[in-house]
């Protein structure tokens, strides 16, 4: 392989080196074959053809501006079209100068060995990679990292001119909403009364495979691996795209919105940007990754698995997921509802927690340690269902989601204060007589629809205390529930353990489920109607939606135990 070497800030003289027999494959030159394929030095940049009508380039130096840095791609031309916006580079979070305090000059690197092409970019403690395959119009890249840079989040960003790539998702396409903000600097609205944000492009992490956008005969996707290397599970929302003036693919390896468990580094996460012609991308080809020495590359044969069965415990109603979390790696495998089996293949060695999920809400779990080229046989889990216990009566699905309830079809793609939305404010809820789906919102505020009404009549008063149990998936600025019967209010609980930033507007639901158990004394029930009152608190303050809130998963009474 022939390599070559740039360093930010240096002189263009570059140094031509040839790697060890060691370390890659011999080389075979940098010569353009006949279809192209090849790369070279061009002024600031290293050209790359991938013999596929796609060259890019790749900096080799700054040009003078932080959106214009050493590592980013400056030019992207697929069939002579170029679709990278000129006055910017794609690169990781806002270019790989400065991603960590006193770092070191950012340096490139590109080397070639007959049909692959590897460019390598050094930032401080995180190590980027651009690839090629000969005849694949698409860039492989794949990024490492030991320490996570600042802002505290790792995201690859591609930016398209949006009048070349007009055609992504309408929920996060700004056109039109006059850059009115109506919270923060990242939700608009539009004189119709709609929003828009990038934050509502999102889609649970387990339901996509690649996303991307379209233009005249044109389509960008940005393909993912296993995501092994992100946190926050099988569930987790986050943005990935945003039309503005450019249309902006953003692939998140680690993002704090909504996160719901520690970053992990020191893992290799790779994704692959692909052209079409605009049809949905294939399924990308990874293992020649294993002869282009890859830091934190982990080949199959260093890897293990897991498989079990579920023998008992499955509701035919709902979908089940087994998910894996450890400082190795995140993974997920569905159960097969035929016969409560399920597999996960290709983990890292390490020990996981094995968490058994009814949709998305926790009802099993065990740990798993993997070794590799060895399978762990995994048969205990049980599911402890809550929605199994019988109750005096249940609003929701105990399924750790409450998109069940009003408005919660449209809570992931818009602002809560959409004109799209239903009132937020309703009617008491009264058991037996209301609808969940009309008469229940999915969320609550301290400042927009606080002290719920649920009315409930009784065939005679309790002998025996009963328990009121509040299932929330997410918070809001440290908010929880506290009811009141019939005049007793319940002690206050202790904040949750939930994210504490403004989840409930950005598109997402997914917290630490908590269930809220309290005990509610037989004398403070009797025969006929009694009125239960749900309302938030906390020791924040906010205003109307970026008030303290929840979000609801079911609310039950069900006998003491």
């Amino acid at each position: 392989m022939t390599e070559f070497t740039a360093k930010m800030n240096t002189p263009l003289a570059v140094l031509l080196l040839i790697a060890s027999a060691a370390t890659l494959p011999t080389s075979t030159g940098c010569a353009a074959a006949e279809d192209g394929f090849g790369v070279k030095e061009d002024g600031e940049a290293y050209v790359v053809n991938t013999g596929a009508d796609l060259i890019f380039r790749v900096r080799r130096e700054s040009g003078g501006s932080s959106l214009r840095g050493a590592g980013d791609i400056s030019s992207l031309q697929y069939h002579g079209i170029d679709y990278q916006d000129e006055t910017k580079g794609s690169h990781i979070n806002s270019g790989f100068g400065g991603l960590y305090d006193n770092q070191d000059d950012v340096t490139v690197q590109a080397a070639q060995d007959g049909d692959f092409i590897r460019i390598t970019v050094h930032a401080g403690n995180l190590i980027h990679y651009y690839m090629a395959h000969r005849g694949d119009p698409k860039i492989y890249m794949a990024t490492w990292f030991s320490q996570e840079p600042k802002p505290g989040l790792v995201r690859f960003i591609v930016r398209v001119p949006w009048e070349r790539l007009p055609h992504g998702p309408e929920a996060a396409d700004l056109h039109g909403t006059d850059n009115h903000p109506i919270e923060a600097h990242d939700i608009f609205g539009r004189p119709d009364g709609q929003t828009r944000s990038k934050h509502y492009s999102n889609m649970r992490l387990k339901d996509w495979r690649y996303f991307g956008a379209t233009g005249s005969h044109v389509g960008l996707w940005m393909v993912r691996d296993n995501n092994e290397g992100n946190s926050g599970g099988p569930f987790y929302r986050s943005l990935l795209d945003q039309g503005a003036s450019d249309q902006e693919l953003t692939y998140i390896i680690n993002y704090g919105e909504g996160q719901t468990e520690p970053f992990r580094t020191g893992i290799l996460n790779s994704y692959t940007l692909v052209f079409t012609d605009g049809n949905a991308p294939g399924l990308v080809e990874t293992s020649w990754f294993s002869r282009m020495n890859l830091k934190g590359y982990v080949p199959s044969s260093g890897r293990g698995s897991v498989a079990g069965r579920i023998s008992q415990g499955l509701v035919p109603e709902f979908h089940y997921t087994v998910g894996f979390s450890g400082p190795s790696g995140q993974y997920w495998t569905d159960v097969r509802p035929e016969n409560g089996t399920f597999q996960c293949e290709n983990m890292l060695p390490g020990l996981y927690r094995v968490t058994l999920y009814k949709n998305e809400l926790e009802v099993a779990w065990s740990t798993a340690a993997v070794s590799a080229r060895q399978e762990v046989s995994l048969n205990g889990l049980s599911p402890d269902d809550p929605e199994a216990d019988p109750a005096l009566w249940r609003i929701g699905h105990w399924d750790g989601s409450p998109q069940e309830f009003l408005n919660g079809d449209k809570i992931t793609t818009m602002h809560p204060s959409d004109i799209r939305m239903a009132p937020w404010t309703t009617s008491p809820f009264v058991i037996g007589r209301s609808s969940t789906h009309r008469d229940f919102p999915a969320y609550q505020w301290i400042d927009v629809n606080n002290d719920r009404h649920i009315r409930f009549s009784l065939p005679e008063a309790p002998s025996s205390d009963l328990i009121l149990r509040v299932g929330i998936t997410d918070s809001a600025f440290h908010g929880r529930p506290s009811p009141s019967i019939n005049g007793w209010e319940a002690k206050a609980t202790d904040a949750s353990k939930q994210p504490t930033s403004r989840t409930l507007t950005v598109g997402t639901y997914r917290g630490n489920n908590v269930t809220y158990r309290f005990i509610i004394p037989a004398d403070v029930l009797h025969k006929g109607e009694n009125d239960l009152t749900l309302r938030v608190i906390s020791g924040s303050q906010g205003i109307g939606f970026l008030s303290p809130g929840i979000s609801y998963d079911a609310v039950d009474l069900i006998p003491g135990k």
